[in-house]
């Protein structure tokens, strides 16, 4: 029997169509934001190196308030510091892109500073070539470097063709100078932003980190605590994984009551997460999953005492339970937040011209070009 070709056509045309309104209602993944952080650990950058480790959990959590919820990496490089080798230019790549915020931090707390030469092109040049950056063109690529140094001191390599390297592979690069805007040598930190279409900032690192101790503080100590017997790690990284969470929370408590509470509420938001680590996790994020597939010998200790119908019965309490706690950490955090502006308003502190404040704002306005909108 023959059809006829218009009848061929029309039906050829209605395939089509029903196959661009699947493609057009399929979910959208997460929006991919790496961040590649440069920091400068020569002798006098002890100011800097101390507001990344008290504020990285704030920068977090301004993240983690983005809609939609992006997917966030982490890299850090150090440079400028004369126990590193000579041959790398005194550069050292300390952690490659990871989600695991953990991880981040126990390598900001390793950061020690030390004498050396400065070279903010080989940092660049660096985080650009080792680091494993995301391959989707739509993934937002940022670069921040940070020195008090001129810009231009690596006697090998130049900025302008970094510059034009970055802008090609859709990386931003921008630059913080940790010292006063009329300095002579700030001229080189813009100019090199301006060539990578990134942001210059300012900062006075020897204000320190503003820190405001709130009522709030003591019961987000105690939900991070808890909130830690919800995570139910497997496989061969589980034991360093755990003690790695109490070692980072011991951190934040050396650092301060503020920034154990920020920790806090990062660890009861989106972005704190150890994807196929955790079992509780992957009981969230996987309607289908069955911890039946996983083997006795990757589980962890407690449930390989279990029946197999006890360890889903106990992971599906640990979902209820961690529910239970964010929720309290997020009406915590909130009132936390609003009780730490009012303060700021009382004692007439400023974060204008601290590190933490120059980040978030230039990552606001950047993520913001890539359709991810980060309140206020």
């Amino acid at each position: 029997m023959r059809i006829p070709i218009l009848s061929t056509l029309t039906l050829l045309a209605a395939g089509l169509l029903g196959l661009a309104a699947w493609a057009e209602e399929k979910p959208a993944g997460p929006k991919l934001i790496d961040v590649a952080i440069c920091l400068d650990t020569s002798n006098s950058m002890d100011g800097l190196i101390a507001s990344a480790k008290a504020k990285l959990w704030d920068i977090v959590n301004d993240l983690a308030k983005a809609r939609p919820t992006p997917e966030l990496r982490v890299a850090i490089l150090s440079y400028g510091n004369n126990r590193y080798t000579q041959e790398s230019g005194w550069v050292r790549k300390d952690l490659d892109f990871t989600s695991d915020l953990d991880k981040v931090n126990e390598k900001l707390f390793s950061l020690t500073t030390n004498g050396g030469n400065e070279y903010v092109g080989r940092v660049t040049r660096d985080a650009m070539e080792t680091l494993q950056w995301c391959p989707d063109p739509k993934a937002l690529k940022i670069i921040f470097v940070c020195g008090n140094e001129a810009a231009t001191q690596d006697p090998e390599i130049k900025l302008e063709p970094l510059a034009e390297t970055a802008v090609r592979r859709g990386i931003i690069i921008n630059t913080i100078f940790c010292g006063p805007e009329g300095h002579s040598d700030s001229q080189g930190w813009k100019r090199f932003s301006d060539l990578a279409e990134g942001r210059f900032a300012c900062i006075n690192q020897e204000r320190g980190a503003v820190a405001i101790a709130s009522p709030y503080d003591k019961e987000l100590a105690q939900l991070s605590s808890e909130i830690n017997t919800t995570f139910c790690f497997w496989g061969a990284q589980a034991k360093e994984l755990a003690a790695n969470q109490a070692a980072q929370d011991a951190n934040a408590a050396k650092a301060g009551a503020a920034v154990a509470a920020a920790r806090a509420e990062s660890k009861g938001g989106r972005l704190y997460n150890f994807r196929e680590h955790d079992l509780v996790e992957k009981c969230i994020n996987d309607p289908k999953f069955d911890i039946k597939t996983i083997k006795d010998d990757e589980l962890p200790d407690e449930l390989k005492k279990m029946t197999p119908e006890e360890r889903e019965k106990h992971i599906k309490g640990l979902v209820v339970k961690r529910a239970e706690i964010q929720k309290k950490i997020a009406e915590l955090s909130r009132k936390r937040e609003a009780f730490v502006a009012e303060e700021m308003k009382k004692q007439n502190k400023s974060a204008d011209q601290a590190f933490d404040q120059a980040i978030r704002t230039v990552l606001r306005e950047q993520a913001q070009k890539k359709g991810i909108d980060i309140p206020r």
